[in-house]
């Protein structure tokens, strides 16, 4: 029997019912070879959307009350059951950019998003693409009035998403750390995921449907008209985050104002990364005159570089060069259609190229990307590893290269699919890295410690990229605006300023693992 919260006027109430048998058992990873895997990658990817589905639960990754995110949640350290007191009752506009990803692709009808999010409403028919439609739109609906409200109680925000907090019973606030201030890297992921649900609600073709997709329409609308004045300092500079005098003032208010935070490059998006998802936005949406597009442009050429990675055995394979070459970099990606351009397809598959040979060369059984640290004998976890990639091919080159995790195949699911399930499954496999909601946060390479918590980030960035990201919804969408060209050509002319000749490596093959994590002893957790 299982608890499942239902909304019944207007509160949440728990009904008893009968759980449906899974269809593989959550430690499912230890039952599959990488041969069989091979030969059934469909079956594999079943199973695999079907646990990750088990994440998103009302208080574990969202709030059903007002369809909103959270961060992640804290595991019991014996039982791998999520704590209640460990529930990070905050979120991000980056993690918004993820759940609104899958309810595009829930809404769309594509078939494995129905499975993941029916897995996690405990569903027995996971193929009911309706019914996964409508609880799609439901959380949906609830966002739209919780974005609305916290819009109208801080109106200095401009519309975009500080880190916020909230539970069933308290509305959205900034959390302590982000009282007037405002980062523009997440919410320009979250504004592509919009962006792309948008098209998937008017695909349906249906009334509610088009509503509801109007709404959205006018939320990125209005925050067409205060990027400028929230982000835009002239010259090409776009604050990272922004300070902002009150937050409870109107954008428009005599005595609101803002500034970059900061005084130095590094306060500003001067990024070819994730922070460039922003920046098209602005540049395609922002009525921009010439010369502060090409300064946009031109701000950011300098971080744009060609770089080769090499290791004795393998080709010479032509990358761009990451900032510490964290998987999560290349979010946009998942978004924005830069693999319609043929040498931007090839770059793509070529820096997965490198990212997989590389673990292999240096003997891993994994892959790194930025991640939640592995927990203590308390179940806490001991911090954040932001510098995890690969220093050779990157402009940060001290890194802490001793935590793998799942999601650093997310890039490599869209690149080739079965490669990326058989880099997964290897580090899956190891001990402690299967849970009752999925995949673990992250294991350390020597096998002595994983991190008991799981998240948005390190999952459902995984499960985009197996579902292909969302760049089928978006191209439409930009073709529809009258703005598909001007980012081709954009994207086109930057990136062959750089990438002027042949891409080393295009023949070299995706390598795979040769290496599991050791088993030092580490004990399952008693629930998987």
């Amino acid at each position: 029997m299982i608890l499942k919260r239902v909304l019944y006027l207007g509160s949440l109430v728990s009904l008893t019912i009968a759980a449906p048998k899974p269809p593989v058992p959550c430690r499912f990873a230890s039952q599959w070879t990488s041969s069989q895997i091979l030969s059934h990658p469909d079956s594999f990817e079943d199973a695999l959307l079907y646990w990750e589905g088990k994440f998103h639960q009302h208080n574990v990754s969202y709030n059903a009350v007002n369809g909103m995110t959270f961060d992640g949640t804290l595991l019991d350290k014996v039982t791998g059951v999520h704590r209640v007191e460990g529930l990070h009752t905050f979120s991000a506009a980056s993690k918004e950019s993820l759940h609104f990803m899958m309810l595009a692709h829930v809404i769309d009808g594509n078939r494995g998003a129905a499975r993941w999010i029916l897995s996690g409403e405990g569903e027995h028919d996971l193929g009911n693409v309706e019914k996964a439609r409508k609880v799609a739109f439901g959380i949906l609906e609830k966002k739209w009035m919780s974005y609305s409200q916290f819009n109208q109680t801080y109106p200095g925000f401009g519309g975009f998403l500080p880190w916020f907090a909230h539970t069933e019973s308290t509305i959205l606030t900034p959390t302590f750390d982000w009282v007037n201030r405002v980062p523009a890297l997440d919410n320009g992921e979250n504004i592509w995921a919009i962006y792309a649900t948008i098209e998937a609600l008017l695909k349906v073709g249906n009334k509610k449907y088009d509503a509801l997709a109007h709404n959205w329409q006018s939320y990125l609308d209005y925050l067409k008209t205060t990027a400028g004045k929230v982000f835009y300092r002239g010259e090409g500079h776009i604050c990272a985050v922004t300070d902002l005098a009150n937050q409870s003032l109107p954008v428009d208010h005599p005595d609101q104002s803002y500034k970059c935070e900061g005084t130095d490059q590094s306060s500003l998006i001067n990024d070819p990364y994730e922070g460039q998802s922003f920046m098209f936005f602005f540049y395609l949406f922002g009525n921009l005159k010439k010369a502060d597009k090409e300064a946009l442009l031109a701000f950011k050429r300098p971080k744009l570089v060609s770089v080769e990675w090499s290791m004795p055995g393998y080709q010479k394979v032509t990358v761009q060069k990451g900032f510490w070459f964290s998987s999560h970099e290349n979010w946009g990606w998942m978004q924005l259609p830069y693999t319609d351009i043929p040498l931007m397809k090839d770059l793509y598959a070529n820096m997965e190229r490198a990212r997989t040979c590389d673990s292999q060369a240096k003997r891993l059984p994994g892959m790194f990307a930025s991640i939640n640290n592995s927990t203590d004998e308390n179940g806490e976890i001991i911090g954040y590893i932001s510098n995890a990639g690969i220093p050779a091919i990157a402009n940060q080159t001290v890194q802490e290269l001793d935590v793998i995790t799942p999601y650093s195949t997310m890039n490599t699911m869209i690149v080739d699919k079965t490669v990326g399930y058989l880099w997964w499954h290897n580090m899956a496999v190891a001990k402690r890295m299967q849970n009752l909601y999925g995949s673990s946060e992250s294991t350390r390479i020597d096998g002595t410690a994983t991190s008991a918590f799981v998240s948005w980030d390190s999952k459902i960035t995984t499960v985009n990229g197996i579902l292909g990201g969302v760049t089928s919804l978006v191209r439409p969408h930009m073709q529809r605006d009258g703005i598909y060209n001007e980012f081709i050509e954009v994207v086109k002319s930057e990136y062959g300023r750089v990438f002027n000749k042949p891409l080393k490596g295009m023949k070299q093959e995706f390598c795979l693992p040769h290496l599991e994590v050791e088993d030092t002893g580490l004990v399952d957790f008693t629930t998987c």
